[in-house]
């Protein structure tokens, strides 16, 4: 039976991960997280796993042997907060545990396929995976890069090592903008859709800030991939073993806040038997707000983010990806589901 390991098992894609591997009849899974947050446990808690293990242990334990053999490790595990700024702990969270993982993947004969992010570009108006427009603004970002920048001298430049299979097959996926079911833990870090949907809730608006940047008030862009979308593609490349690199993974489609906050108060008015409206009819009832562009954003704030997905088609995987209206519509219907509404 193939086994599987998945670093941050009880987080928002890891476990979405398990999810789909559970679809497809592999159980055979090593769950690897830290749960002094325990009320994460509800996100295995439906989920078929065959051991959970502490990240404290795990690492050393992997590299030795402890756990037989393995096919693939799903590393997902990290300090995903943008805000943290000990960058210490960032780096031995991040970087260094990604490092000794890789060469334990290595020793055992393990593939990784890893979280990368599209933090790595930054200040970048260029969202395409390579050096030149990799300007992270942050010690996240930059813990993403570094490790990205360690494969790429570890696997070749162009990653022909890990294709000849001379270090085995090593995929970094840069995660753009991804929200859906099971992110309801990340606090401040959770996707827009999610805070929009308990904003309505608490409110019975949304609110969305003004014109900044040169772009009016809610056309702020950015790159929304459902979760779902993010996991198709992670097993893609768990299908075709001879695809290795650095890859980014959104939706390849920018979109303003405007239309995240259009699918999230239309499908609740939908629970509610109520036709759908338009953003300016959704502006003038009040169900969406706009308040002003917050100073301390000023200068630190991306306007607009879309993948750059020639690399990944280049790569043959041809994944079709859920627009906002689709993807949002789905999961609000989910949480409204999840939360008691």
């Amino acid at each position: 039976m193939t086994r599987m390991v998945v670093t941050g098992a009880a987080g928002f894609i890891g476990s979405n991960l398990i999810r789909g591997l559970n679809a497809r009849g592999i159980d055979d899974i090593i769950a690897v997280d830290d749960l002094q947050d325990g009320d994460k446990f509800r996100n295995l808690a439906d989920l078929q796993i065959a051991d959970y293990l502490d990240r404290s242990v795990f690492y050393e334990q992997f590299a030795h042997g402890a756990y037989g053999q393995v096919e693939a490790v799903f590393h997902e595990g990290a300090c995903s907060d943008t805000m943290e700024t000990d960058g210490r702990y960032m780096m031995d969270n991040n970087y260094a545990l990604s490092c000794a993982l890789f060469h334990g993947c290595q020793k055992r004969g393990a593939r990784l396929i890893y979280a990368s992010s599209a933090a790595t570009y930054g200040a970048s108006e260029t969202f395409r995976e390579e050096p030149p427009f990799e300007r992270p603004l942050n010690v996240y970002g930059y813990s993403k890069l570094l490790f990205d920048q360690r494969m790429r001298r570890e696997c070749g430049t162009d990653f022909k090592r890990a294709v000849l299979g001379k270090t085995g097959q090593v995929v970094g996926l840069r995660y753009f903008n991804v929200y859906g079911p099971r992110e309801q833990h990340k606090g401040r870090m959770a996707s827009v859709a999610f805070h929009q949907y308990h904003q309505l809730r608490r409110e019975g608006r949304v609110k969305l800030f003004a014109d900044y940047g040169g772009y009016g008030p809610g056309q702020q862009q950015r790159d929304f991939v459902f979760v779902d979308d993010v996991v198709a593609v992670n097993l893609w490349f768990l299908d075709h073993p001879s695809a290795s690199g650095i890859f980014n993974l959104g939706s390849g489609r920018a979109q303003p806040f405007n239309d995240v906050a259009v699918a999230v108060v239309n499908a609740a008015r939908r629970r509610q038997g109520e036709p759908a409206l338009g953003l300016a009819e959704l502006v003038q009832r009040g169900l969406i707000e706009y308040v002003p562009f917050p100073d301390a954003l000023r200068g630190k704030y991306q306007c607009h983010t879309q993948a750059d997905l020639t690399r990944l088609r280049g790569a043959g995987c041809d994944h079709a990806f859920a627009d906002v209206q689709s993807g949002v519509s789905r999961y609000m219907h989910w949480l409204a589901e999840n939360t008691g509404d």
